[in-house]
């Protein structure tokens, strides 16, 4: 497999991987220079799909290429644009197709949205459609593409329906040409686009309140369960597992807890995923608007208590090390800054593995109220509070429901600012 990257100093190394059902296996690795690069397959190495990665985090940043251990592939990447494949007797058609097939569906919803309701031009794009469609599976009969040509394949109305028929009769059919069980899909990513592009966009037309769209997103999570009732755990947890990180990261809280509780959490313990429960449990207990956890700190020889911490209308938790270097420079001008606001109370706990240094740079800062909390990484705030760095810094409201989490003094100072 070779090539061209563009804008080519964006660019300097290249990795393979061969996508297994709810994985994926490294192959080879290869230079990018100048914007050129080769990638040589191993002669024993698998056919099917190799994903190729060229930036982390790798989840973002990769495209897949059909490899079917016959033909060398050429391509250009652009950053901008995307992949274009140059040499290729699976790839080009493949990619060419879905470009149309794409454009063609493009122009049924335009067909609809413009309030169009031409019976006559109803039936020429979707007679396009049916035709090309059909076209593709005919042509590649004898590629390895043909399996995700057939799979892909949309819904066709037979006669003129209203956009409301469509979208229902698309919903109901949605799984016709989708075979679950089929380890060649598995390990590919139009499957898994296909599941997730279900769940997240199989809604009703009308307008809706966030909370009825995550029930009706639940429903859908259901429907994608049953269908992977089959098929293996490995691939399953796969699947629910990209479809609670897609929840979790657009914030469908109730929708990302349904999935773990209802699905997720057993199947990652049955696959031996228990750092995902354990990763998951984390991310819940400290994402936007979850309570923050509780803290407890010796003040006037009392024990105070994060959760009955009064007197202010927001509160920031830093955790800290007298021996970090930034830490040194960050807080003191933080404590310059926002020190003295009425409105806002700072608890610094410093991570320590003694108080000799602690004792002298805190008392440096007498508008924070102070903490130590010996053990330094080992401590068990920093694991609750799952601490990888210091200073890393938490906002939270008036009721202290975690609002912010801001990765620098800066970023504080503008939250605050900015926020009422």
């Amino acid at each position: 497999i070779s090539g061209t990257f563009s804008p080519a100093k964006e660019f300097t190394w290249l990795v393979a991987y061969h996508l297994k059902p709810g994985t994926q296996n490294y192959i080879a690795d290869t230079a990018i220079t100048d914007g050129q690069f080769i990638l040589k397959i191993p002669e024993n190495k698998p056919t099917g799909i190799y994903r190729l990665v060229y930036a982390v985090p790798q989840e973002e940043f990769y495209f897949d290429v059909i490899y079917n251990g016959k033909e060398d592939v050429k391509l250009n990447f652009d950053a901008s644009e995307g992949v274009t494949f140059t040499t290729s007797s699976e790839n080009i058609p493949y990619s060419t197709y879905l470009k149309e097939i794409n454009e063609i569906e493009r122009s049924l919803i335009t067909f609809y949205t413009s309030g169009n309701t031409h019976a006559k031009e109803f039936k020429e794009i979707v007679s396009r459609l049916a035709q090309r469609q059909n076209q593709a599976e005919k042509d590649s009969e004898s590629l390895l593409a043909h399996r995700f040509v057939k799979a892909n394949r949309p819904y066709i109305p037979s006669n003129f329906e209203t956009l409301s028929q469509y979208v229902a009769n698309k919903k109901s059919t949605y799984f016709s040409a989708l075979n679950v069980s089929d380890t060649a899909l598995q390990a590919s990513g139009l499957l898994t686009d296909k599941l997730m592009n279900y769940v997240f966009t199989a809604l009703p037309l009308e307008q809706i309140d966030a909370q009825t769209t995550e029930e009706y997103i639940q429903e859908n999570v259901d429907k994608v369960a049953k269908e992977l009732a089959p098929v293996n755990d490995t691939y399953r947890f796969s699947v629910l597992h990209t479809l609670w990180s897609q929840a979790a990261a657009s914030r469908l809280n109730a929708v990302s807890d349904y999935i773990y509780e209802s699905y997720l959490k057993e199947l990652a313990l049955r696959t031996d995923n228990t750092q995902v429960v354990l990763d998951i449990e984390t991310h819940n207990r400290l994402r936007l608007g979850a309570e923050a956890p509780e803290l407890e700190w010796k003040e006037n020889d009392s024990v105070q208590k994060l959760s009955n911490w009064q007197g202010a209308k927001r509160y920031l938790l830093v955790f800290w090390s007298s021996t970090c270097g930034h830490c040194l420079k960050e807080l003191p001008a933080l404590h310059k800054k926002i020190g003295t606001n009425p409105e806002l109370k700072t608890l610094a706990i410093g991570l320590e593995d003694n108080d000799t240094y602690w004792t002298i740079e805190s008392a440096k800062m007498p508008n924070f109220t102070h903490s130590i909390a010996l053990g330094k990484w080992d401590n068990e705030y920093a694991d609750l509070y799952n601490i990888k760095a210091t200073p890393s810094y938490f906002i939270l409201d008036k009721e202290k429901r975690i609002i912010a989490k801001p990765e620098s003094d800066r970023q504080v100072v503008e939250f605050l600012e900015n926020t009422n």
